[in-house]
Parts: structure tokens; C-alpha cells; sequence
């Protein structure tokens, strides 16, 4: 079943969006989106913290305990977390999953220890990718800012190996763009490994995750086209199903929300 998740990356206590994961604009309050994309019939959601390389910590602790209260869909947060105790307060907080990068590139050990701790399905190695003029996509931190000489294919083949169990693999290159997805990446990564990936980075209209899928995405992560409406999770659930993909059906949404 193909999942659509809305993507909200956060600064203090503001949903935020950029391009290229820079030059980032307040949206609003980001319980207010998530109760709205739930409301829409989002499969998930996906909360990034865009800033805690800042403060060394993640500090969604507040907004998902609060999310929680009215939205019943699998919530995964990212961004700091940078131990096994973090990821348990985030998981206390009413997240279902946590997501890694930096943390995971500078000691590949915790992928190994989360996994143990949590399992492995709680456990998302975050990938940021930038294309190379070799071709290749190497994996970047920081918002895409930091280089870790890593090759992404490699990079989350060996992460799959520790225990990762999904990958969000965010494109910098389309982050923001509204002209689709990098479906080179995506047919990279997801021949490479055996879990499930969400594309992230570059949806500017319905069509474009349904081209995701099908060069091999299990979920598609959407931010823009959602928070300034230019299309509604229902409608890209429509198109979804209009194009043959196995999405869940508006019937099976409003049954789940009676």
C-alpha cells in the first residue's frame, strides 16, 4: 500500500518551507497543518526538525505530545536526535518513528543500537542527497550544507545492513523546485535496498508522486503543494488511484475517522 505523508519541517514552534532546504519562510502553526492533513486522510506524517543542528537536540518534544491529541496516523520525527535516550523521549512523546542522519553518518553504531533498543520498523536512516557531476549522489547533512563523502547508494545499503528499516531520501537538488522528484535517485536507492523509501523533495503536482512510485517509492513525502494549497491530500489520493496505485481508498478514510 503506497502511503502519503505529508512533510512538516519545523523552526521553534513554526512550520516552515524553503527551497533547497534553504532560505526557509514561516508557514504557521504546524498543529494546525497536521490536524488539517489528517483531517485530509494522511497515512502519516512527518515532522523534521530543520534547525536542531543548532541547538545539538531535537525540540519537537512539545509540538508532537500536542499533535497526538487529535491526530491518530503514525508520526515520525527527525532532526538532533543523536542517542538512543534521544530517541526514546521522542518515542514517548507519541512518535511512532524516528528518523537519523547526521548522528547515524558520524557513528554508524547507532543504527545497530535503535534498532536493538526500538526495532527495526521504528528506525529511518534520513538521507539528504545531492547530485554529483560523476553522476553519483552523495549524502549530505545540514540542511545539504554538510559533505560526508558518502555515497548515498552505499551509504543506505550499509545502513539497511545495521537495521535501518525505511529510508526517507530527500533530493536537495529538488527540494522546493515543484518539478518533480529525482526518480534517477529513487530507482537507485530503491534497487539497492529491500525496505521501504519515501521520496521527499520536488512534488509540484499529484502526477509527480505518482511517477515516484513508479520508479519504485513506497511512500511519497509532499510539503509545498500542501501548505499553500495547491492540492489536497484527497486530490492526490484521487490521482493516485485514478493511475492505478494501491492507495487507501476515501471509503477506507472515512471509516477509520468514524
Amino acid at each position: 500500500m503506497i502511503r502519503l505523508i505529508p512533510r512538516l519541517d519545523i523552526k521553534s514552534s513554526h512550520l516552515i518551507k524553503g527551497v533547497k532546504l534553504e532560505g526557509l519562510r514561516k508557514i504557521g502553526n504546524p498543529n494546525e497543518y497536521a490536524r488539517r492533513y489528517y483531517e485530509q486522510g494522511a497515512d502519516e506524517l512527518l515532522y523534521m526538525d530543520a534547525v536542531a543542528s543548532l541547538y545539538g537536540r531535537n525540540n519537537l518534544t512539545e509540538i508532537i505530545k500536542e499533535t497526538v491529541k487529535s491526530v491518530f496516523i503514525p508520526i515520525t520525527v527527525g532532526g538532533g536526535i543523536r542517542s538512543v535516550a534521544d530517541a526514546r523521549e521522542i518515542l514517548r512523546s507519541g512518535a511512532d518513528k524516528v528518523a537519523i542522519n547526521t548522528a547515524a553518518v558520524q557513528r554508524p553504531d547507532l543504527i545497530n543500537e535503535m534498532a536493538k533498543t526500538f526495532g527495526e520498523q521504528c528506525v529511518v536512516l534520513s538521507v539528504e542527497a545531492i547530485k554529483q557531476a560523476d553522476g553519483r549522489w552523495l549524502a549530505f547533512t545540514d540542511n545539504g550544507r554538510e559533505h560526508t563523502g558518502l555515497d548515498v547508494v552505499e551509504w543506505v545499503t550499509q545502513a539497511v545492513e545495521r537495521g535501518a528499516g525505511e529510508i526517507l531520501l530527500t533530493s536537495v537538488d529538488h527540494e522546493g523546485g515543484r518539478k518533480g522528484y529525482d526518480l534517477d535517485l529513487v530507482r537507485a536507492v530503491t534497487s539497492a535496498v529491500n525496505v521501504p523509501v519515501i521520496a521527499s523533495g520536488g512534488m509540484g503536482e499529484a502526477m509527480h508522486g505518482v511517477d515516484a512510485v513508479k520508479a519504485g517509492a513506497d511512500a511519497i513525502a509532499m510539503a509545498d503543494i500542501l501548505h499553500y494549497d495547491r492540492d489536497a491530500v484527497g486530490g492526490i489520493r484521487q490521482v493516485c488511484l485514478d493511475n492505478g496505485l494501491e492507495v487507501r481508498p476515501p471509503q477506507a478514510i472515512l471509516e477509520a475517522a468514524s
